[in-house]
């Protein structure tokens, strides 16, 4: 008998067919948008998650208040807090940094972008810990300090001219020979990022004892929050106030998805939106089509069909409506997430989408559902009509 209903369904869409497309088109812009907005940012956080594992797993960072990240400065550590922080056991080396920005220049050309500052001592161990590797040339060594290893970008996009190894660029009015690039990080900053030795850095910066970050590198297999609890304690002591902030890469990572988490509520309940118009659109189309049918809904009745009988008929009917703008919704969603990832990396982010069949269940089964539920009332509407009354409507 069910399927009996099934057929009264799609044969009164079939014979409807333009308004049931239009019915149809609000529903697939309203799945595509939130299957579209929860696929890349589950892929943002996942691509987040990979990052961090590679590049900060083992890394406390150390950083004054007002620091917001390289390219700001922060409020008060010095090579004193960096000292400090060496004599720690379980750290296998700890990396002061300076991290600003500045005018570049090369071949009459003049740019901005950021100037990252580590030990020269320092650098092959630090990007060979993170896992990455120069593409061309090498890493800064020991005793240098006009060198630098330059990101993929600045290499290839910040001027009309590659930069390779072997030409000078100017910092700050300071020249600079490029001994290396580095390979693709993953994202625009550290990708148009110039790396100088420290000594160098305090040069262009005007900046002898001052630190804006210190990275300790923790031994492997040390109890990381552990560790961050000794270094603040130490810091502490050593200071006389607490106006630094040690974080590690998971604690940075939470913050990062507590953002998306907030940003992505705000979306998909935007992108909802347009689904609750689709609802609406498959309600008014269910009243349009009880008024139609009408008198078929009192020859059914005479001949022996009953109101849930009714009921289902027209239930399913918005159902399947609700249906087919779901799996055209998910193709959509899917195919512009997709779409994203070319996009992300050409903006130098190499967002790795990747589509969850759960998601896609998900949005099946709510498009479904929100049409059944919005064809409700115009479905008991036709429940409820007497046959006599049925036959006699014009």
């Amino acid at each position: 008998m069910r399927f009996d209903y099934f057929l009264l369904a799609v044969n009164s869409i079939r014979h409807r067919k333009l308004r049931s497309w239009l019915t149809v088109v609000g529903i697939v812009i309203g799945v595509a948008a939130i299957i579209s907005l929860i696929t890349i940012s589950r892929s943002l956080e996942s691509t987040l998650e990979q990052q961090f594992e590679t590049f900060g797993a083992n890394r406390i960072f150390v950083s004054g208040k007002g620091f917001q990240g390289p390219g700001t400065q922060s409020n008060g550590l010095t090579i004193e807090d960096v000292e400090t922080i060496e004599k720690i056991s379980g750290i296998e080396y700890v990396a002061p940094g300076l991290f600003r920005s500045a005018e570049v220049k090369y071949k009459e050309e003049t740019g901005f972008t950021l100037i990252g500052g580590l030990p020269a001592e320092q650098y092959e161990k630090f990007y060979a810990d993170g896992g990455l590797k120069t593409t061309e040339g090498r890493f800064i060594q020991e005793d240098e300090k006009y060198v630098a290893v330059i990101g993929s970008r600045v290499a290839e996009k910040m001027f009309s001219k590659e930069i390779g190894v072997g030409n000078k660029i100017e910092i700050n009015k300071l020249n600079f020979k490029v001994v290396g690039v580095l390979e693709e990080i993953g994202n625009a900053q550290d990708d148009n990022q110039i790396n100088i030795p420290l000594d160098a850095a305090r040069e262009v910066f005007a900046e002898p004892e001052k630190v804006d970050m210190i990275i300790a590198q923790v031994k492997s297999g040390t109890d990381i929050p552990d560790m961050q609890e000794k270094i603040e304690k130490a810091l502490e002591r050593k200071r006389g106030d607490t106006s630094f902030e040690v974080v590690t890469a998971t604690q940075i990572l939470e913050q990062i998805n507590q953002v998306l988490g907030v940003m992505q509520i705000v979306l998909v309940g935007i992108a909802a939106i347009s689904l609750l118009v689709g609802a609406i659109g498959i309600m008014n189309s269910m009243y349009t089509s009880v008024l139609e049918r009408t008198k078929e809904i009192g020859i059914m009745k005479s001949i022996g069909a009953r109101n849930p009988d009714i009921l289902w008929i027209f239930l399913i009917e918005a159902g399947l409506i609700g249906l087919v703008g779901g799996v055209l919704g998910s193709a959509l969603g899917t195919g512009m997430a997709l779409g994203i990832g070319p996009i992300a990396k050409e903006a130098g982010f190499p967002l790795i989408v990747q589509v969850e069949m759960p998601v896609l269940v998900l949005g099946l089964l709510f498009a479904f559902i929100v049409g059944m539920v919005s064809g409700i009332l115009p479905a008991y509407q036709a429940s409820k009509m007497k046959p006599v009354d049925a036959l006699r409507y014009e």
